[in-house]
């Protein structure tokens, strides 16, 4: 039998380094959008760090299919959590978070929302509904997008091709931290995430128990581990430590004539 990556190269060139970014680039980019709006947060966020692995699949994927992404923006982090596994081993269904399988959760001070394009709750702290909110699924996106090419007008859009920009260097972020990291245990990955914060080690214990469910061993398949990265989110550069292994991934070594020019 062919390996499942050559079977569905069309799709799967998603999880191979030289052609994708992994599903935190496929579908978190569009996640991460909607949670900046949320966060009011129009740029980068100053700091990143990511961890996980590609367990309980054989196939010639390199991308992580488990991730954690911990954006440290202020006063309000944003953490994407990437589930590739059933929600236990040999389940149907996918993982969820508060009931919500792809989407967004936005925690806030008396409650949070739960959902996605396609509509989502307000609830209290104690998970009681408060609140129905009906979306479009994104669908209003392409229409929105039309009627600005036909008016010629920036200001119809609904949001300026900078913020896609924004969301989809998120992920590439991310992506650079877990590829400068390494293969540590459970207990390892706990020490060096405890100074970040306790929505990082929630993140991380939630992981964990995912992993047990689908009776995955970290002892035969550990974990990778990034460092934390800083960014200067004016020039779109990291600085400080691990700087330089991180900015050597941020752009390709082209090969003549197949180069993208700095200026478009």
């Amino acid at each position: 039998m062919k390996p499942l990556m050559r079977r569905s190269l069309h799709y799967d060139w998603h999880w191979v380094w030289d052609t994708g970014s992994g599903d935190i680039g496929n579908q978190g980019a569009h996640e991460m959008d909607v949670s900046r709006w949320a966060l009011g947060q129009k740029g980068l966020a100053p700091s990143v760090i990511s961890l996980g692995g590609r367990l309980g699949y054989d196939d010639d994927a390199e991308t992580a299919n488990t991730q954690i992404a911990f954006f440290d923006y202020k006063p309000a982090p944003l953490i994407f959590e990437l589930r590739g596994l059933p929600s236990r081993k040999d389940a149907k269904s996918m993982d969820d978070y508060r009931g919500t399988r792809v989407g967004n959760c936005i925690q806030c001070e008396n409650g949070y929302f739960a959902g996605g394009r396609g509509g989502g709750w307000a609830y209290d702290n104690d998970g009681n509904k408060i609140k129905q909110f009906k979306g479009d699924g994104g669908g209003g996106h392409q229409a929105n997008f039309i009627n600005a090419m036909r008016s010629r007008k920036v200001k119809d859009l609904h949001a300026d091709i900078e913020q896609g920009h924004v969301s989809a260097t998120l992920s590439h972020m991310a992506n650079i931290s877990y590829r400068l990291g390494l293969k540590k245990s459970a207990d390892e990955i706990k020490e060096t995430i405890k100074d970040n914060n306790k929505e990082m080690t929630d993140a991380y214990e939630r992981l964990l128990a995912h992993l047990e469910a689908n009776e995955i061993d970290l002892t035969k398949t550990p974990l990778t581990v990034g460092p934390m990265l800083t960014m200067d989110t004016k020039k779109e550069v990291f600085v400080g430590e691990h700087s330089g292994s991180a900015n050597m991934y941020l752009k390709r070594n082209y090969r003549e004539p197949f180069v993208v020019p700095d200026k478009v």
